[in-house]
């Protein structure tokens, strides 16, 4: 019984991608599942997703977005190590800010108000939050709504933008599908992913996937394309999965707490967007493709995003990789040397 709730929970998530295909919007196969399974779910509708849901659908993107580390990407990335390590510094910054608007309006302690602002993945800043003894609920609803946003803004403006394909040098290179190649691509991920996962690595169900396709592609082999409709499953997999995270009363427990998460998410959108226009000055890289590495959201939705539009895939993966390994490295150090000296910030 139990089986035929996750089956028809998944037919359900694949009619809202039809739904949104049917309607135009931008990202139909990631944003149709993830608007129908969140209305249900807020609803008390009895559908439920499969924990490997998620898994499957972050490894299946790893390997798609490792297929465009061509020999020839690696050294367009590796010329632009200063505008990456600005990204992640700009990411810093931008969870201290929200971090104090928290903390000031939120009505929450600094430690919940830091790691809930910190521009990393949700459930590594959850488990870090619960290491330091912050609201680890709190800390996961404000990622979640965090994602939920710019996962849903940023497409419906570069929609409305007309903002796709318009990065070919970073286009993939599209090759055949060979399904034993796939498979084999496919197992060797799995055990990878297993290995971070076992040693505690942050998300390992995309690196480890993207670091197998990584190494095969940056040597120029090439085992197999990915099928677009193994793609759109992936997607289908991610959107139903994010969109089960919103239980019934999700925005009516701590109303002024989500609003002012809200409003500093605007904000930190508002903000990478200026940084983005303002960065077009000193890069030709494309306002598009800026804009989506700088993006506060997560490596998945972003990196997929830009695979959609055809917004040099490389670029902003790389821009989002080096945030998340960044961040999740310095922001727990971070919280320390503040604790430490707490009174000079006057931080309770």
């Amino acid at each position: 019984m139990i089986y035929f709730k996750y089956v028809s929970s998944l037919a359900i998530a694949f009619l809202g991608a039809h739904l949104a295909e049917w309607l135009h919007l931008p990202l139909p196969w990631l944003l149709g599942p993830l608007f129908i399974t969140a209305f249900l779910k807020m609803n008390h509708a009895p559908i439920e997703c499969h924990h490997s849901a998620r898994n499957i659908g972050l490894s299946i993107l790893g390997l798609t977005l490792g297929l465009y580390f061509t020999p020839q990407m690696i050294q367009l990335i590796a010329t632009q190590w200063p505008l990456l390590l600005g990204g992640l510094l700009f990411a810093l910054f931008l969870g201290a800010i929200g971090s104090a608007i928290l903390y000031r309006w939120g009505n929450v302690d600094f430690k919940t108000a830091w790691f809930a602002s910190a521009i990393g993945g949700a459930n590594e800043m959850s488990n870090l939050a619960e290491h330091y003894q912050a609201r680890v609920d709190k800390v996961a609803s404000a990622h979640t709504l965090r994602v939920l946003m710019v996962v849903v803004i940023v497409p419906f403006f570069y929609q409305f933008m007309g903002w796709h394909g318009l990065d070919h040098s970073t286009l993939h290179r599209h090759g055949d599908v060979n399904w034993f190649g796939l498979a084999l691509l496919a197992s060797l991920a799995y055990f990878v992913s297993r290995f971070f996962k076992y040693y505690k690595l942050p998300n390992p169900w995309t690196f480890g996937a993207l670091l197998v396709a990584i190494l095969f592609t940056t040597q120029d082999i090439h085992l197999s394309a990915m099928p677009t409709t193994i793609l759109h499953l992936g997607q289908v997999l991610l959107g139903w999965s994010l969109g089960n995270k919103f239980k019934p009363g999700f925005f009516k427990t701590a109303p002024h707490y989500l609003s002012i998460v809200t409003l500093s998410n605007l904000s930190a959108i508002l903000l990478a967007g200026l940084l983005a226009y303002a960065l077009t000055f000193w890069t030709d890289i494309p306002l598009p493709t800026l804009g989506l590495g700088i993006a506060p959201g997560g490596v998945a939705e972003m990196a997929l995003t830009a695979n959609v539009l055809q917004l040099g895939v490389p670029l902003v993966t790389a821009f989002h990789v080096i945030r998340m390994v960044g961040v999740l490295g310095t922001v727990g150090y971070l919280y320390q040397l503040l604790e430490r000296n707490k009174h000079k910030f006057q931080l309770k």
